[in-house]
């Protein structure tokens, strides 16, 4: 596949794809289905097992210490963590970056992705979609808007 090679996943390209995917079909999960609250994490695992279906592994609420991690992709030795978040307010994204860089050091993953998806209605697309690298306590995490 192309985000997948012999020892290692294109995590950016495959969850670049992903945000082009969910702006596209969002609406259709979240208002004619009436899934607002587990549609975003529902759609990314399904969008995720499609693409690496049977050369990887994905565990789903991981345990890491005492706290769980949403979504620990392994693959080739190696962990790809994905903590999910939906928006709820200010605090939300700080409180994640904190998570997933606790969730990292624990299974010594370099790297972590941040999904926060932002329902608010009076946002716009361009305005939902985001990525940007921080580091946190050493941790390089991707932060992504959805």
């Amino acid at each position: 596949h192309r985000w997948m090679s012999a020892d290692a996943i294109d995590l950016d390209g495959l969850l670049t794809a992903f945000q082009q995917f969910w702006r596209e079909n969002a609406d259709i999960w979240t208002t004619k289905y009436d899934y607002r609250e587990a549609a975003p994490h529902l759609i990314l695992m399904a969008y995720l097992q499609r693409v690496i279906n049977g050369g990887a592994y994905i565990a789903r609420e991981f345990a890491t210490g005492r706290k769980r991690l949403d979504l620990d992709i392994q693959y080739a030795g190696r962990h790809y963590p994905i903590e999910l978040k939906l928006y709820y307010g200010p605090k939300t994204r700080p409180d994640g970056e904190a998570q997933l860089a606790a969730y990292c050091q624990s299974l010594g993953a370099c790297y972590g992705w941040l999904i926060i998806f932002d329902r608010r209605e009076d946002r716009s697309w361009d305005d939902k979609i985001s990525w940007e690298e921080v580091t946190v306590d050493g941790v390089r995490l991707r932060v992504l808007g959805c």
